[in-house]
């Protein structure tokens, strides 16, 4: 599994895609769920200046923020698509939000949660070759832009 370029948008093909809000979601070893932005959300989103996330501790319903995001020109939730218990907050992101425009899907991670039905959720989301077409068409669909 590589990640896949297009229009200088970095699509990695492991992960799950909420292609309309362009959250992903990357399934970890424990059985846990890492969420972020990505990098076509942030390059439309702008450079981050503000983040809110949910608490460790917190339940978040299918559908409900987990995050909410905001730029000079943006402000916006990141819903969850697979509802859980937010484990785990990117704490680095309070002082430097803008590490989601400069590694989305690494050091710009947003949070961490245990899935509450993971197998239901995932249905909802995209992932490997058929992922990285529906990207393809939002990126050609919104002329997004990335890495300039």
């Amino acid at each position: 599994m590589g990640e896949v370029a297009y229009r200088g948008c970095k699509i990695p093909e492991n992960l799950y895609y909420d292609i309309e809000n362009q959250v992903w979601y990357r399934l970890e070893p424990d059985g846990t769920v890492v969420v972020g932005a990505t990098d076509i959300g942030q390059t439309r989103a702008g450079r981050m200046v503000n983040v809110r996330i949910k608490p460790p501790g917190k339940h978040v319903p299918k559908g409900k923020p987990i995050a909410s995001l905001e730029s000079g020109k943006w402000t916006g939730p990141v819903p969850a698509v697979i509802e859980g218990e937010v484990v785990e907050r990117n704490e680095e992101l309070f002082d430097t939000p803008d590490l989601i425009n400069d590694d989305p899907y690494g050091r710009g991670w947003i949070a961490r949660i245990k899935p509450t039905n993971l197998e239901r959720d995932l249905k909802d989301l995209t992932t490997g070759a058929e992922a990285v077409q529906k990207m393809k068409e939002y990126i050609e669909r919104e002329g997004v832009e990335c890495g300039t």
